[in-house]
């Protein structure tokens, strides 16, 4: 026998019009004051679906000891056991039974059940929702699979892909925030995918937070060329290219500074390169705001990504962003209208294409210009309208809250 529930697309769509709105369990492993793209993405999304009206309860790990749930109208947390994450140990996964959240669900049953990692909380998430018959959707967010190259591990790339398309095919729908992403998962077996862009701050990030003092620390002069690079300090980030780059801007101009931005297990190593950088360590907020508005060329030499937040927030930011050409860059970049888009995995040409900036002030000013009007573009509503879409036709109305599961052979 088979628990089978109705849902908006066939039963009471009345409800639905007079409603709209959504219970929402959302499940992840990390998440604000947590610093990494994914934390700040689904922190974005909650507080744009809470805007909205729809009731929230977000499942995550205990980042504190002594943290207790926070519970206010229409928002409620559960906070489960969290043990570090190897390499990471600022992020943890979440330890807990399936049995504890079916109890939770069904004392208040969520319309649907979104899931933003595929860890153990994730995967204990996903069998709790499906022995309810509550509708099941996921996030895409890390190339797991690829990082595995970076750690001396390439053997297990296949296991990984197979755990993770074993995992989001059994579910209603995973968003991803490129076509390039989905295409990619399609290739690989993956199905059910589904669009959903990210959006960026740009009144949090925005050139006039450029701050003249903070460049005189890190010993720039008004038209010394500031590289920049912010995200995780760790194998699969590509940095020696960072360095490589660099070091090729510095012959064409030897007043060029580097600054890094961020933590993470490689930074010890990094730090002994004889390679002359400042080590800002983690920003955030608008002093991240700051740092990124301050700089002027933006590397980022990653072949790991998903999206890559850090690209949009150094386009909001004015800089001329030099990327691979896929995840963010691919989705908005256009090659020398408002950024450097390198061919992807051509290490020569990204350190050539940056050496070219590292003189021409106009060029980086032209490049900054056009990538500020095209973050302009990227508004969080509109992405959280779309990510509400998106859950929309798999979500359980309140009136089928009421009514007793229909059971077919």
């Amino acid at each position: 026998m088979q628990l089978v529930y109705s849902t908006p697309s066939h039963a009471h769509p009345a409800h639905r019009e007079r409603s709209g709105k959504l219970r929402i369990a959302i499940v992840t492993e990390t998440y604000p004051p947590e610093v990494n793209g994914v934390a700040m993405t689904i922190g974005r999304i909650v507080r744009g679906l809470l805007d909205r009206g729809h009731a929230l309860q977000v499942v995550r790990p205990r980042q504190q000891r002594e943290e207790q749930p926070k519970s206010h109208d229409g928002y409620e947390e559960i906070l489960v056991r969290g043990v570090p994450i190897p390499c990471y140990d600022m992020l943890k996964l979440g330890i807990a039974s399936a049995a504890t959240l079916r109890a939770r669900w069904t004392a208040r049953r969520p319309d649907v059940v979104h899931i933003v990692t595929e860890g153990p909380l994730g995967w204990v998430a996903l069998h709790a929702a499906r022995s309810l018959g509550v509708p099941v959707s996921t996030d895409f967010h890390t190339n797991f699979h690829s990082y595995s190259e970076h750690y001396g591990a390439g053997w297990l790339r296949r296991p990984i892909v197979g755990y993770l398309r074993r995992f989001h095919n059994r579910v209603r729908c995973t968003m991803v925030p490129t076509t390039g992403l989905r295409d990619e998962l399609e290739r690989l077996g993956f199905r059910n995918l589904e669009v959903v862009a990210r959006g960026v701050d740009t009144q949090l990030f925005d050139p006039a937070r450029r701050s003249v003092a903070l460049r005189r620390q890190w010993g720039a002069a008004a038209d010394d060329p500031v590289v920049l690079y912010v995200g995780r300090l760790a194998p699969e980030k590509n940095l020696s290219l960072l360095f490589d780059a660099y070091e090729a801007m510095r012959v064409r101009g030897p007043r060029a500074r580097l600054v890094i931005v961020g933590d993470g297990p490689s930074r010890a190593a990094l730090q002994r390169v004889s390679v002359p950088a400042h080590f800002a360590g983690v920003r955030t907020g608008e002093d991240l705001a700051t740092y990124f508005a301050s700089a002027d060329v933006f590397l980022f030499p990653s072949l790991t990504e998903t999206y890559g937040n850090v690209t949009v927030e150094a386009m909001a930011s004015g800089l001329a962003v030099v990327a691979y050409d896929y995840a963010a860059a691919a989705a908005h970049i256009r090659h020398e209208r408002n950024g450097i888009a390198v061919p992807l995995a051509d290490s020569a040409e990204f350190a050539r294409l940056a050496a070219a900036l590292a003189c021409d002030r106009a060029r980086i000013a032209r490049l900054g210009m056009q990538a500020r009007a095209t973050a302009r573009q990227l508004d969080w509503n509109r992405v959280t309208a779309d990510f509400e879409r998106a859950l929309a036709p798999f979500a359980i109305t309140a009136e089928d809250h009421e009514l007793p599961a229909r059971l077919s052979a």
